[in-house]
């Protein structure tokens, strides 16, 4: 149950992988349809005109392009708009679903080509070859889809359409809430959305303008309903944190924040099928719908993809699926709180995060053989991967592994790397960086499980030498404890101070690195940016900013100055009550970092740390060898 419960979430990932890269496009044809139709907001015969072609080769060519890429890079991308190309002049509809066998299967069969006559080209002859084959496979793959794949995929199109139609007159489409919900929770909701329901939207748009099927699983309502519930009736973690996740999924349209809530109670699943189920109930009887699927599914882009003058079909909707799941919920969490603490609400989170499968499916394997060197990046390589790289370092070490561990940023990668640890939204561009090492991804540097399942891995299955504890203590923590005084100094630990916004907050750490003389001013700013690309909190309500890689160049000296907002300060989702402001010039800062992990790892400590008046006590534990 468990595989295939897994094979089903790698093929939802992949469908959706075709489409979401796309998002942007379909958001501007959806725009480009609400407003210069005959029946738009401001009709435009010569604009409207765009309509048509993109939704007929635009479209279907970004998914088969997408969809090749994904099976062999850029090769595989090529071909695959090449192929899909056959089935978009061979049909008369929407090609999305050709689109999406075309792609990744004309990418497969480039990508099986090259492996069949890898080393037998001869010198010089690589382009010639490469480029030749491209054409005359994607030549072939496009007439087959022509002639063959395109009328078969359009005659089973149509009957699907039909189906749909079938079930959206009888009134049947709320009972579709019953599989939804539960698969959104699971994870599959991308899958759902952008492979299915997106689709068939398009093809019902090109005809009727608008479509229901854009509105299934984006709706907010029915999480909405579920986060009011908790923060009404719950207590707990999961009250305190209910209002922010609100603002998140209902107005940023991240539905994932809701999902820990009904993970930790998962009967609340019936609340958010009734809520709906219920809001596609009231979408049909109004004839709500929307010109190009959601994407983020927040209200503002419901209403911004609502035709001219149906906006109050789509939130009436939305408001009846809220009320009906707020309703249903508020019931079970009524009945539930008393046995409800803090600690069932992480092990819902540590649940989503296994759902989600950020969590080691790429450490457990057998390729990490004789691993010398781990490297952990991120994009300024002195914060964020400097503290993770000090927690895998304590941790390699406490295993007796002969094993270097180091920070650097995505750039500065050394190409005799074994593994590279990056963020999820950097491993892409460290991949590129360190094309043979083997790269995990990490939704957080800190408290990541993956760090505590590679090393008892590598413990297992390396061959390298262990040693004694007494052993591994290298030379490294020894000169990083020299001269730690002077990068923390104690004029710079600021305590009790009155809750600001978060720019605020950086502006002020900056400052106080500008004033002694660590950086020049303009590096306050390179923190703002580094905090916009990619979020600075770490976990345990602690946030470290500073400034991308680029901003090295005005780093003066190595400097730390650290700031306690017990009130705490909103860092997204979370709320930081340490502020920790870092220039790094080399590894000077490093033990200070180590220290700020282990730290981390003290749940007592930190709750100290929040609240503590006493600088003495701050510079001790930050400073401590």
């Amino acid at each position: 149950m468990a595989k295939t419960q897994e094979t089903i979430q790698k093929f939802g990932r992949f469908l959706s992988g075709m489409v979401m890269p796309n998002i942007g496009a379909f958001i501007a044809w959806g725009l480009i349809t609400a407003l210069f139709i005959p029946k738009g907001w401001l009709p435009n015969e010569k604009l409207a005109s765009l309509v048509e072609p993109m939704i007929y080769y635009l479209l279907p060519l970004l998914i088969g392009y997408t969809g090749g890429k994904l099976v062999y890079d850029t090769r595989g991308g090529v071909i695959g708009a090449i192929a899909t190309m056959g089935i978009v002049v061979g049909t008369s509809m929407p090609m999305f679903i050709g689109a999406m066998i075309m792609g990744p299967l004309a990418g497969f069969i480039i990508k099986k080509f090259d492996k069949l006559i890898e080393d037998k080209i001869p010198t010089g002859f690589e382009m010639l070859i490469n480029n030749f084959s491209a054409g005359i496979i994607g030549g072939i793959i496009a007439g087959v889809g022509y002639l063959g794949i395109g009328p078969i995929v359009e005659s089973l199109s149509s009957m699907l359409g039909k189906g749909v139609d079938t079930i959206v007159q009888a009134g049947f489409l709320p009972i579709a809430s019953i599989f939804i919900e539960p698969a959104k929770v699971l994870f599959l909701n991308n899958a759902i959305n952008h492979g299915v329901l997106g689709p068939l939207g398009v093809e019902q748009v090109s005809e009727f303008g608008k479509s229901i099927f854009f509105l299934l699983e984006p709706n907010p309502g029915p999480g909405l309903g579920i986060l009011l519930a908790y923060s009404l009736f719950s207590k707990g973690s999961s009250k305190q944190s209910a209002p922010s996740a609100i603002i998140i999924h209902f107005l940023g349209g991240i539905h994932e924040i809701y999902f820990p809530y009904v993970l930790m109670n998962p009967i609340l699943i019936l609340a958010a099928i009734a809520g709906g189920a219920s809001g596609v109930f009231t979408f049909s009887i109004l004839g709500a719908g929307l010109v190009a699927t959601p994407s983020p599914g927040s209200i503002f882009t419901l209403m911004a993809l609502s035709p001219k003058g149906e906006g109050f079909a789509v939130l009436a909707g939305v408001l009846v699926s809220t009320i009906v799941s707020f309703i249903v919920a508020s019931f079970f969490i009524k009945a539930s709180s008393k046995n409800e603490d803090d600690k069932s609400f992480e092990e819902a989170k540590e649940k989503m995060v296994a759902l989600k499968g950020k969590e080691s499916s790429v450490v457990k394997t057998n390729s990490f053989k004789n691993v010398k060197k781990i490297i952990v990046a991120c994009d300024a390589g002195m914060g964020s991967s400097a503290m993770g790289a000090s927690t895998l370092r304590g941790k390699v070490k406490k295993a007796g592994l002969n094993i270097e561990v180091k920070n650097t940023s995505i750039d500065q990668i050394p190409q005799d790397a074994d593994i590279v640890i990056t963020h999820e939204k950097l491993s892409d561009r460290a991949k590129k960086v360190a094309p043979n090492a083997k790269h995990i991804s990490i939704d957080e540097f800190i408290s990541t499980p993956v760090y505590d399942e590679l090393v008892q891995y590598l413990k297992e299955n390396n061959s390298t030498k262990t040693f004694s504890k007494n052993e591994v203590n290298s030379n490294e923590d020894r000169e990083q404890e020299q001269g730690s005084s002077k990068i923390l100094l104690k004029k710079n630990i600021k305590l009790g101070l009155k809750s600001v916004s978060k720019e605020e907050a950086i502006k002020e750490a900056g400052k106080l690195l500008v004033d002694s003389g660590y950086v020049n001013e303009s590096y306050i700013e390179a923190m703002i940016e580094r905090e916009k690309k990619l979020t600075t909190y770490i976990g345990n309500g602690t946030a470290i900013p500073h400034g991308v890689g680029d901003a090295k160049k005005d780093i003066l000296n190595t400097g730390i100055c650290i700031l306690q907002y017990p009130e705490g300060i909103d860092f997204g989702e979370e709320k930081a009550y340490l502020i920790i402001g870092i220039a790094g010039v080399g590894d000077e800062h490093l033990m200070i970092l180590s220290n700020l992990a282990e730290i981390l790892n003290d749940e007592d400590m930190v709750e100290k740390l929040r609240t503590t008046k006493d600088v003495d006590f701050v510079y001790e534990k930050f400073t401590k060898k």
